[in-house]
C-alpha cells in the first residue's frame, strides 16, 4: 500500500488516536489536515495539560478531544491508533476490537507505507548509538536518510516526502515492537537483558516483542545479531533472512570480528581499528561491529574509519558536559538499566564517583553490585532504586566500606551536589543511574538536562 492510497483509504472513516504525545501528535495534524474525522485521547485532563493553545487549534481542525481519567470509556474508531507506552491487551482495546475497530499504532503504518529500504535496530542497550553510526554511515556514503522511531521524530507524517530510494533508519521499543505485524528490510537486535519488566508481563514477553523485529521477514531480508549475548544468539533459527552475526568477545561461524585491535569482516578484510574510535568503552566498539554488519555494501570501509574518528557521541550517553576544578562530569542518563551502567562503568581506567538510583523497573540489581565494587570510588544514591542498589553492593564479594563510600538520603540536585563535594582534581564523576527517569523526571532526557544544567551552575 502506497502512502497516498492509505491516507485515501480514510477519508471515508473514523479515526481514534490514544495519547497526544510526541509520537502521536504529527499524525494526529496529517489526519485532520486531509479531511479526516479524527478523535484525539489522553489521560492528562484538558485543564492541566500544559499547551492549551495546542488544544485550540486541533479543535480548530475539527479534531474532537476526548481527555481525563475517562478518556477511553467508549473508545470506537474504524481505525484506533495506539500510543506505544499503552498496553494493547487493555481492557478498553479489547472492547473497540469486538466492535470492530482495527488497533494499529503510528509505527506499524509507517512501516506498511514506507517506499524505501529500512534499517531498524533494537536491543536492551546501545540501540540508540548503533542507530546513529547507521544514519550516519548512510549520510556519510551520500544516500538521503530518514531517521526515526524512538530516535529523531515520527515519521509517518513525512511519508510522502520519502523517495523510493532513500534509506530509513529506526529505533524501536520492545513497546512499539509487540504488536507489529511487518519487519524491516535490514533488522538489527544488539543484546538482550531483563528491561522493562514493570511494563510487560515478564522476559518472556519482552523478548517475544523484540522479536517482531525480524519474525515478519522473508528470505531476502538480513538479520544481525549478537553472538556473544544467549539470548539472541538463540533467536538465530527463528530467522527468515540471513543472518550476520557480530561478536567482540567469541568467534562466530561468520560476520563481524574482533580480530586484535581490529574490526574484521567475513574474516577476511579490516574495516576498523578500535584506536580509530573516539567514543570511549568497549561497548562502543559493539555498536559500531552492530553497525557494520547493517551497512556492509552499502557503506566502504575508508568512510567508515573517516566517521569512527571524528563521531563524539549521541547526548545523554557518557557525555562529557562539563570539567570543573580539574573534575570531569559525565551524562550517562541513557543507563536506565544495571547492564547499561556497567557498560558506563568499564569505560573508564579509573574508578569513579557514580551518581545511581531512580525509578523501579523491578529489574535484579545483584549483578551491578560487584561491578560497582570493581569501578567505584564513591556512590551517591538518589530515588527509588537507592535501597537495591546498596544493597547490592553492600552483598558484594570484595566491598570495604573504607575504600568505597556509600552517600545516600538525596534529592536529584542534592545528589549532584554531594558529588561535587567530595570529588577531587583528576576525579570523575558520572550519572548513570542503572534506573529509569520517572520517579523524578518525564524522561531520561529531561534528567540528563536537569544533571547538565546544575553542573553547568556548580
Amino acid at each position: 500500500m502506497t502512502f497516498d492510497t492509505w491516507l485515501a483509504s480514510l477519508s471515508s472513516r473514523s479515526v481514534t488516536v490514544v495519547g497526544m504525545g510526541v509520537s502521536n501528535l504529527p499524525l494526529i495534524r496529517l489526519l485532520a489536515g486531509h479531511g479526516v474525522k479524527v478523535t484525539a485521547c489522553d489521560k492528562c485532563p484538558r485543564e492541566r495539560f500544559d499547551n492549551p493553545a495546542l488544544l485550540t487549534e486541533l479543535e480548530g481542525q475539527g479534531v474532537t478531544l476526548h481527555m481525563g481519567e475517562d478518556y477511553l470509556e467508549n473508545l470506537s474508531g474504524d481505525y484506533i491508533f495506539r500510543s506505544p507506552g499503552i498496553r494493547p491487551d487493555i481492557p478498553a482495546f479489547e472492547q473497540a476490537k469486538a466492535r470492530g475497530s482495527i488497533i494499529t499504532s503510528e509505527m506499524e503504518t509507517f512501516l506498511e507505507v514506507c517506499p524505501c529500504p529500512v534499517i531498524a535496530v533494537t536491543g536492551s542497550d546501545g540501540k540508540t548509538t548503533t542507530t546513529t553510526i547507521i544514519y550516519k554511515l548512510l549520510q556519510a556514503a551520500g544516500y538521503t536518510v530518514h531517521v526515526g522511531g524512538n530516535i529523531g521524530h515520527p515519521l509517518l507524517a513525512e511519508t510522502g516526502s520519502i523517495a523510493p530510494t532513500d534509506r530509513v533508519v529506526l529505533e524501536l521499543s520492545s513497546f512499539q515492537l509487540m504488536t507489529m505485524r511487518r519487519s524491516p528490510s535490514v533488522a538489527v537486535i544488539t543484546n538482550l537483558s531483563p528491561n522493562h519488566l514493570d511494563w510487560h508481563t515478564g522476559m518472556e514477553e519482552y523478548v517475544a516483542a523484540k522479536e517482531n523485529i525480524f519474525l515478519w521477514q522473508n528470505q531476502d531480508c538480513k538479520l544481525v545479531l549478537n553472538y556473544d549475548n544467549d539470548i539472541t544468539r538463540s533467536l538465530a533459527p527463528k530467522a527468515k533472512g540471513r543472518v550476520v552475526w557480530f561478536a567482540r568477545q567469541t568467534t562466530p561461524p561468520s560476520g563481524v570480528t574482533l580480530e586484535g585491535e581490529n574490526i574484521v569482516v567475513k574474516g577476511e578484510r579490516t574495516v576498523l581499528n578500535t584506536g580509530d574510535i573516539l567514543l570511549p568503552g568497549v561497548h562502543n566498539w559493539e555498536n559500531y561491529m552492530a553497525a557494520i554488519a547493517a551497512v556492509d555494501g552499502l557503506v566502504d570501509d575508508e568512510t567508515i574509519r573517516s566517521f569512527a574518528r571524528t563521531f563524539g557521541g549521541v547526548e545523554h550517553r557518557i557525555e562529557l558536559c562539563r570539567e570543573l576544578d580539574g573534575v570531569r562530569y559525565y551524562n550517562d542518563s541513557i543507563a536506565s538499566s544495571p547492564t547499561r551502567t556497567v557498560a558506563g562503568l568499564r569505560s573508564f581506567s579509573q574508578k569513579l564517583i557514580l551518581i545511581a538510583g531512580g525509578y523501579d523497573k523491578h529489574l535484579d540489581y545483584t549483578p551491578l553490585g560487584p561491578e560497582i565494587v570493581a569501578h567505584v570510588k564513591a556512590l551517591v544514591l538518589t530515588g527509588a532504586t537507592a535501597p537495591k542498589i546498596r544493597q547490592a553492593v553492600e552483598q558484594a564479594k570484595g566491598f570495604d566500606p573504607e575504600a568505597l563510600h556509600i552517600y545516600d538520603g538525596y534529592d536529584f540536585a542534592g545528589a549532584v551536589a554531594k558529588a561535587h563535594e567530595i570529588a577531587q582534581p583528576g576525579d570523575v564523576v558520572i550519572l548513570s543511574p542503572a534506573s529509569a527517569s520517572f520517579d523524578q523526571f518525564k524522561n531520561f532526557m529531561v534528567r540528563g538536562e536537569t544533571f547538565k544544567r546544575i553542573v553547568s551552575e556548580l
